[in-house]
C-alpha cells in the first residue's frame, strides 16, 4: 500500500482466523487493529468482519458487544470474510438465524450428496461474472481457499461464484458492503490481490 495506508479495523466477533488475517494485511503494509469498540469501528476507513464458526453464536457475540446496529449503520467499505460474509445477509439456515440484513437473501447449507464433501474444504476456481474494482487485475483462472458448510445463493450482487455441488456466491458487493466466502488470507496471491483491491475502495 502507499505511505498513507488505510485505517483498518477487524471486528472482534469470535473469529479464529484473526491472526492469519492480520498477518496477510501486514504483508500489504497495514496494521489492522482488532476491536469491539463502536467508536473505533465507526472511525476506521475500512472495516473487516472476520469469522469462523456458526451463524447463531456469531450474531449473538455481535449483539452482546452492542455491534449489530453499529455494523448496519457504517458508511465506509466493509468486508465480510467466510462466516463474516454470511452474516451480511438477511438470514442463515444455520440455526434459523437472523443476520445483519446488509445484503438481500438467505444463506443455505451446501447440498448433501453422495461423494460430495461437506464442509467444502480446499481450493476452488472463482468464476467471475461482473467487472468491479474489487476484482481488478485478478488472475485468470483464479483459485481461492474455502472452508465452509453454508453459502449464499448467486444473486444481483454476486461478482464471482464457485461450484461445489451447486453454484454459490464467492464474492459479493453492494455499494460499500463486500463479502468473500473463501479465506483471502489463505488464498496466496489471489487473496492478496483481493485484499489490496478492497483497501483501495
Amino acid at each position: 500500500m502507499s505511505a498513507r495506508s488505510p485505517d483498518v479495523v477487524l471486528v472482534e466477533a469470535g473469529g479464529t482466523n484473526i491472526g492469519s488475517l492480520r498477518y496477510a494485511l501486514a504483508r500489504l503494509g497495514v496494521d489492522a487493529q482488532l476491536t469491539a469498540d463502536a467508536a473505533r469501528i465507526r472511525a476506521a476507513s475500512h472495516v473487516i468482519l472476520p469469522g469462523v464458526g456458526a451463524a447463531g453464536p456469531g450474531m449473538r457475540l455481535l449483539r452482546e458487544a452492542g455491534l449489530e446496529e453499529v455494523l448496519r449503520g457504517l458508511c465506509q467499505p466493509v468486508l465480510g470474510v467466510c462466516l463474516g460474509m454470511q452474516l451480511l445477509f438477511e438470514r442463515s439456515e444455520e440455526g434459523d438465524t437472523e443476520c445483519l440484513g446488509l445484503l438481500p437473501g438467505t444463506v443455505h447449507h451446501l447440498p448433501q450428496r453422495a461423494g460430495l464433501r461437506v464442509p467444502h474444504m480446499g481450493w476452488n476456481r472463482l468464476q467471475v461474472s461482473a467487472r468491479d474494482p474489487l476484482l481488478a487485475d485478478l488472475d485468470d483462472p483464479a483459485f481461492a481457499y474455502f472452508v465452509h458448510s453454508y453459502a449464499a445463493p448467486v444473486g444481483a450482487h454476486t461478482l464471482a461464484s464457485a461450484d461445489h455441488g451447486g453454484v454459490f456466491s464467492a464474492v459479493v458487493r453492494k455499494g460499500d458492503i463486500c463479502g468473500m466466502q473463501f479465506h483471502p488470507e489463505r488464498s496466496a496471491t489471489v487473496g492478496a490481490r483481493l485484499l489490496r483491491n478492497f483497501l483501495s475502495l
